[in-house]
């Protein structure tokens, strides 16, 4: 009796929806689970980023699915990683002792593994520890056994249900009820518990215990040495580098893609409709990840992107998708998990993405400047490669002209959105590059007219005389922040007036408490209801724009900013609550990182080229 009054102290004690900024994620680049400040693993996809969770306490209850591992007692915690990696070490200080929990998924292993090490390092604490597993997104119960083991082998549990498997190993055997095994226990200074959890697909043989420590060496070895080929050397450095290592986080070493965020339905209007999924693979985002990669010197990456956007896209260019899932696949069907509560009430909860099936005439454009950065930093095209990228330009050149969604996947009306335009130029442009600079074949007198007509509908069509701004769309005297990579892909110079005179336009219509709105959703463009918060990678975006105009201080005190708005542990979501001072959005996400990344480069080269800078 007395147990159950503490387990419902305890309980009170957790919060009932974790604010996002509390996450801090661990990864082995194929997946990525979410662990909270308070020492719940309450989101993991097993055995890859856009496969079903069996951790999904983050979109709604502990009985959906998480994995606790913390002092009973209440607890102040900190949190680091530990060094240039994504191994995660968490301090529980108590009235009593401390314990040090080490979280991370081993890099470089043929199956996917995470290990949880405790360490009590003072005193003495009284642990508690709940594993609760629940397949298909938090659908399905598993049936779970202990498994046979030798006398050298930890006790372990099995779950298995339909094509998953996982495997608990601990020197613990936790005490099963109603689906959640739970376990108390104290350690002294000096004790150390380690569990590990394998999955794997049921039919296949169990596999052998981690090597923890071996495993544990490795991955600090290996995220160490990826870190050090970095070349960048500026401000903010320790946030690029971070950064960095959430792009690598998010990129799937095995096959190439890499994601937009590790969650979905993370919302953007806390208790409203705007909940997407993100754990696919953008043709955008991913161009843009090679950007700032490349930008820090990373070139080794670009390969195994470009081997998968091949595979992605082969077939007829007319065909080519926004997004593909992680292997390349192109079937993405939207759907809703009605039994999901939502995270804070956000309904519905999604996965698959319905914007799979739009127009976006921007997406080729990116693609271009990164292969075209590419090529700029010595790595040739293969005869594919540049069939495959001289194919979609053709398509482009057939069917630039017609109207799309949009950068920001508006789900109203197809516009000519200027943005949208922007990119079909530097698809061209960059075409043109890799012919004239790098020895290509393709229609150079054809490709450079169309970027002529380009460029003329642009400044005639989607540039305002009125307001001295470029516009949103061509039907439109709105603004939008994805004008302030007009001199970012090279259309305008920096200090170009029309370019100044947008900057200023933004900044009066989009800013939001000193961050930037993507657009003004009281506009009506998107087709939604309800509102949004300042998205973090258009204030990025700004800081760029003004590194460019000359407006380095500006950009300073605006980076200085947002760098302060990252979690303890370096973190950033899509978007940012001002008035609440908490993240919106999925989370980590790379939009976010990227541009980070992009505007600090921007930063450190205006101050290279400050007047009186040797």
């Amino acid at each position: 009796m007395l147990e159950d009054i503490h387990d419902e102290v305890r309980r009170a004690a957790e919060p009932e929806t974790t604010p996002i900024e509390d996450y801090a994620v661990i990864g082995d680049t194929e997946t990525a689970a979410l662990v909270s400040r308070f020492g719940s693993i309450d989101w993991l996809c097993l055995p890859r980023f856009d496969s079903a969770s069996c951790f999904t306490n983050l979109l709604g209850r502990p009985e959906h699915g998480r994995w606790l591992l913390r002092p009973f007692a209440e607890a102040e915690t900190t949190r680091r990683y530990v060094g240039n990696t994504s191994i995660l070490e968490t301090t529980h200080r108590t009235a009593t002792g401390a314990v040090k929990v080490t979280d991370l998924m081993p890099l470089g292993m043929e199956r996917a593994d995470l290990v949880r090490i405790v360490d009590c390092v003072e005193g003495e604490v009284e642990m508690q520890h709940e594993w609760i597993v629940r397949f298909n997104y938090g659908r399905t119960r598993p049936w779970v056994t202990h498994l046979e083991r030798a006398d050298d082998e930890p006790e372990a549990l099995t779950a298995i249900a339909g094509p998953d498997m996982l495997v608990l190993r601990s020197s613990r055997s936790p005490h099963a009820e109603d689906g959640t095994h739970r376990d108390r226990w104290t350690m002294k200074a000096g004790d150390r518990e380690e569990f590990t959890m394998n999955w794997f697909a049921s039919w296949k043989p169990v596999p052998p215990p981690t090597d923890v420590e071996r495993r544990v060496a490795r991955t600090f070895e290996t995220s160490q040495a990826w870190a050090a080929q970095c070349t960048y050397r500026g401000p903010y450095e320790d946030a690029v580098v971070r950064s960095l290592l959430v792009l690598r986080l998010l990129t799937d070493t095995r096959r190439g893609g890499i994601v937009a965020a590790p969650t979905t339905s993370l919302p953007e209007d806390f208790g409203g409709v705007r909940n997407w999924d993100y754990r696919y693979c953008w043709l955008r985002d991913a161009a843009l990840t090679l950007e700032a990669l490349l930008g820090a010197g990373f070139v080794e990456a670009t390969d195994l992107w470009r081997d998968w956007l091949i595979r992605a896209i082969a077939g007829d260019p007319e065909d080519m998708q926004i997004m593909y899932a992680v292997d390349g696949g192109r079937d993405l069907p939207e759907r809703e998990l009605d039994h999901l509560p939502g995270y804070a009430g956000s309904k519905p909860v999604r996965i698959g993405n319905g914007a799979v099936d739009q127009r976006q005439t921007d997406v080729l454009g990116e693609v271009m400047i990164a292969l075209q950065d590419a090529r700029a930093m010595g790595l040739s095209d293969s005869d594919r490669g540049w069939a495959i990228q001289r194919a979609l330009v053709e398509e482009l050149a057939e069917h630039w002209t017609e109207p799309d969604n949009g950068l920001w996947e508006i789900r109203g009306p197809l516009r000519h959105f200027t943005h949208s335009r922007v990119m079909v130029w530097a698809a061209f442009d960059r075409a043109i590059r890799a012919v004239e600079e790098h020895g290509a074949e393709g229609p150079l007198e054809r490709w450079r007219e169309i970027r002529d007509q380009v460029r003329a509908e642009i400044l005639e069509k989607g540039f305002n005389q009125e307001i001295n701004s470029f516009v949103q769309h061509y039907d439109t005297t709105e603004v939008d922040a994805s004008l302030l990579l007009i001199p970012l892909v090279k259309f305008l110079p920096g200090d170009d007036p029309r370019v100044l005179g947008t900057i200023e336009r933004i900044e009066h219509d989009l800013m939001r408490d000193g961050l930037l709105l993507r657009y003004r959703t009281e506009a009506g463009v998107d087709g939604l209801p309800g509102d949004e918060h300042p998205f973090l990678a258009c204030s990025f975006w700004l800081v760029s724009a003004y590194a460019r105009a000359g407006r380095v201080d500006d950009g300073h005190r605006l980076m200085q900013r947002l760098v302060a708005l990252c979690n303890d542990v370096g973190l950033l979501a899509e978007e940012y609550d001002v008035e609440n001072n908490r993240m919106v959005g999925n989370f980590p996400q790379a939009f976010s990182h990227l541009t980070l990344v992009g505007a600090a480069v921007e930063l450190a080269a205006a101050e290279a080229d400050r007047p009186g800078t040797d």
